[in-house]
């Protein structure tokens, strides 16, 4: 049954630009306490230490499941250098480390999101889990909300709702499209996850020149680790045509950041096959209002709802530069002139024809 429409809320008339200022590469296959740096899926600012927390999303099939401590210097409004300080290795509540699949299919770790609470002292990190029920032997993860101490031990987790576990049947998520973003919201007293794609029972994945796909985010509270509300969000159509028909397109939400009381900033990135560029949008997005979502088995069949509304703030084809698959955003230090910054960092798959790029923006309010 095709969605039927939704109703979306208006935005604030006030919002904020943002000012391309600079690119920064780091060189591929850069080696850095017995690793390869890559796979760069999630960065996180500790504006106390000045030290970024980048996560990568390795599933320990080259190197361990691992995140890295980092400093960027910002000069002149240039991103001057970048230092990898630290290694930290995943390691699950029995104090092991992650295994790949082919040594523990079962238990294979897929990270893409973290994000550091300076308020608890903990790391948290975000688990896509993994999908295979016609594998030998079948494979059905559920995703996980991990919480980490400072040697990557796993100390608690987040309650994932019934919507959320993996299914053998075509409902649930779907494989390699779950938890891809991650935002603490209130003082650090909520956290926001969200999907990169829609569940299967929530209808079509996005297609080209469609307005079908809506994807979930989870809304927790911090304390308690329990999920409070669900809300709608509808992701844009894929923009550009495949090489071939039939060929691998996608459009989804990596990345979303806390912007304020109520709005969040949203990453969608699309990818076309034959395309070596992404197609990367920045959205703010007001969830004040939008429906909780949370009793509804199916939003392809849900009416009269409200979903997040959102309004453009970025398209990064407009810096005219080659935009790589982001995947990771967080602010960063103030500017001299007081403003603040914006960082995005993407993943490179471990191939050298992509690029683990930095890109600084600048917020003008």
């Amino acid at each position: 049954m095709a969605c039927r429409p939704a109703r979306v809320l208006s935005q604030p008339a006030t919002s904020p630009t943002l000012r391309f200022l600079d690119e920064y590469r780091i060189p591929f296959a850069k080696e850095f306490q017995q690793t390869r740096i890559g796979g760069l899926s999630g960065i996180d600012y500790d504006t106390a230490r000045k030290v970024y927390y980048i996560i990568s999303d390795d599933r320990s099939e080259r190197f361990p499941a691992r995140f890295y401590a980092a400093r960027i210097d910002i000069k002149n409004e240039k991103i001057d250098t970048v230092v990898f300080l630290n290694t930290t290795l995943l390691k699950n509540n029995d104090g092991n480390f992650y295994l790949s699949e082919k040594e523990d299919p079962l238990h294979t770790p897929d990270p893409e999101s973290i994000r550091y609470n300076p308020v608890a002292g903990y790391w948290l990190w975000t688990n896509e889990g993994e999908r295979k029920p016609a594998g030998n032997p079948p494979v059905l993860q559920d995703p996980s909300v991990n919480i980490i101490n400072v040697g990557g031990l796993k100390i608690d987790s987040f309650n994932i709702p019934g919507q959320f576990h993996m299914q053998p049947t075509d409902r649930g998520p779907r494989r390699n499209s779950v938890f891809e973003g991650a935002t603490f919201a209130d003082n650090f007293t909520s956290l926001y996850i969200s999907l990169e794609e829609p569940l299967y029972n929530d209808g079509p994945r996005a297609g080209l020149d469609d307005v079908s796909g809506i994807i979930r985010l989870i809304k927790y509270d911090v304390p308690t680790r329990k999920a409070v509300a669900q809300y709608a969000y509808r992701i844009d159509p894929v923009r550009y045509a495949p090489d071939a028909a039939g060929k691998f397109i996608i459009n989804g939400v990596s990345e979303i950041l806390n912007y304020d009381d109520h709005r969040l900033l949203i990453v969608e990135r699309a990818f076309s096959t034959g395309r070596l560029a992404c197609d990367v949008r920045v959205y703010l997005a007001d969830v004040s209002g939008a429906t909780d979502v949370s009793d509804l088995d199916s939003l392809s069949q849900a009416s009269n709802i409200h979903l997040i509304s959102k309004k453009l703030l970025l398209d990064m084809a407009t810096t005219n530069r080659y935009i790589d698959n982001i995947e990771g955003i967080t602010f960063g230090p103030l500017l001299p002139n007081g403003n603040k910054t914006l960082l995005f960092i993407s993943d490179d798959n471990f191939l050298p024809l992509q690029q683990s790029q930095i890109l600084l923006f600048e917020i003008l309010e």
